[in-house]
């Protein structure tokens, strides 16, 4: 029997002494609030598409598995692992996303999705993770070696990324991207002036899919002008919140999950304000700041670059996904089709993050000889 206490040395104990536990208990809480939100919302979608009630509940209670072993397991990883990890997954992921274009499945427009073993798989979303782990070391050898071309490299790397999310085309998550690929350049040292060039590039960008890329515009029109487009979805997410009230209608008696095709990914957490109500709500939303502050937190002791600069991109990934689906289901931002980390509906989502909070874990272990 393994002891799990102080004197123990070996591997689990000294991870478990190391690991910032009140982080892990914070990530258990989501997995464990989207798996009640995915029992309580995905029997109405399965019974609309004809297949058995529990259909999604039993794929997401055995992704949220695998996720949670996934996680332990990279978090035990030391630094070293985490880098080589993230440059091999990157290289993965972009072949893989190579061959979406190839022999991906085309949903609603938009071809992101790959068969793989009977699995439906979602390069884009391993990319991400490993993708800000990969820049964090490429920015961080600039700022050992002068002469290392580490700007050049990354804007060359996050190039290559945005062409392949953008063949997809997939808008929602290139903004993620380049959110978080400025942050952590602002991180770095880049001087402002770049910040302005990319900030323009930015608008010119959002202009171009405006007017390129139907999906986009209709989305943007209806987001500005409710009346002008499709906004049904978005409707009936308010009118969830405004029907839960405070303390919600009690797990599995809502009624948004009847009429919303997405209850289950994109507009989870419109169940979430129905059934559990806005005081459950808003603690959902401070159980994910928390984990941010704390990522954030720990990194105050640290000096490592490459710790900072992976731990910081994975922090803001992380805050930033859960803030756009939020933000999506109160209407106060267009619809991009991100999920929400740990609790929508989706297996490439759920392992995705788990890859990249067990990171987080793995870099913020306590290795100054003070176990918290």
């Amino acid at each position: 029997m393994i002891r799990l206490d102080r004197t123990n040395t070996g591997f689990v104990g000294q991870w478990w002494w190391t690991v910032d536990r009140l982080m892990l208990a914070a990530v258990g809480i989501l997995m464990a609030l989207g798996a009640i939100l995915i029992l309580a919302s995905s029997h109405a979608v399965a019974e609309r598409i004809g297949v058995d009630p529990f259909y999604f509940a039993n794929r997401q209670m055995a992704f949220l598995v695998l996720g949670a072993s996934i996680l332990t397991l990279v978090s035990m990883m030391n630094t070293t692992w985490v880098r080589r990890f993230s440059v091999i997954g990157l290289l993965v992921s972009f072949l893989l996303l190579v061959l979406v274009q190839l022999v991906g499945s085309e949903i609603k427009g938009s071809r992101q999705w790959i068969s793989l073993l009977g699995f439906s798989l979602q390069p884009s979303e391993f990319a991400k993770p490993f993708f800000v782990v990969t820049t964090a070391w490429i920015l961080s050898l600039k700022q050992v070696k002068e002469d290392f071309a580490g700007y050049s490299i990354s804007i060359g790397v996050y190039l290559v990324f945005v062409l392949l999310l953008m063949l997809q085309p997939d808008v929602g998550m290139t903004l993620v991207v380049t959110v978080v690929w400025g942050a952590m350049l602002f991180l770095s040292g880049l001087p402002i002036m770049w910040f302005v060039l990319m900030g323009v590039g930015g608008i010119l960008g959002i202009t171009g899919a405006y007017f390129t890329l139907n999906h986009v515009k209709q989305r943007i029109n209806t987001f500005i002008n409710p009346t002008a487009g499709d906004n049904f979805q978005s409707a009936k997410s308010l009118q969830a919140f405004a029907h839960g009230g405070f303390l919600g209608q009690g797990p599995g008696e809502g009624e948004v999950k009847s009429v919303l095709p997405d209850s289950h990914t994109d507009f989870i957490f419109a169940v979430a304000g129905e059934e559990l109500g806005i005081i459950a709500s808003i603690i959902i939303v401070l159980i994910f700041a928390f984990v941010v502050v704390r990522g954030f937190a720990r990194l105050l002791q640290e000096t490592d670059l490459f710790t900072i600069y992976s731990a910081s991109g994975l922090l803001i990934l992380f805050g930033f996904q859960a803030l756009v689906n939020m933000g999506v289901a109160l209407n106060m931002l267009p619809n991009t089709g991100m999920t929400l980390p740990f609790i929508s509906y989706g297996g490439s989502s759920m392992l995705a993050v788990s890859i990249a909070m067990g990171m987080v874990l793995a870099l913020t272990r306590r290795r100054f000889g003070v176990m918290y």
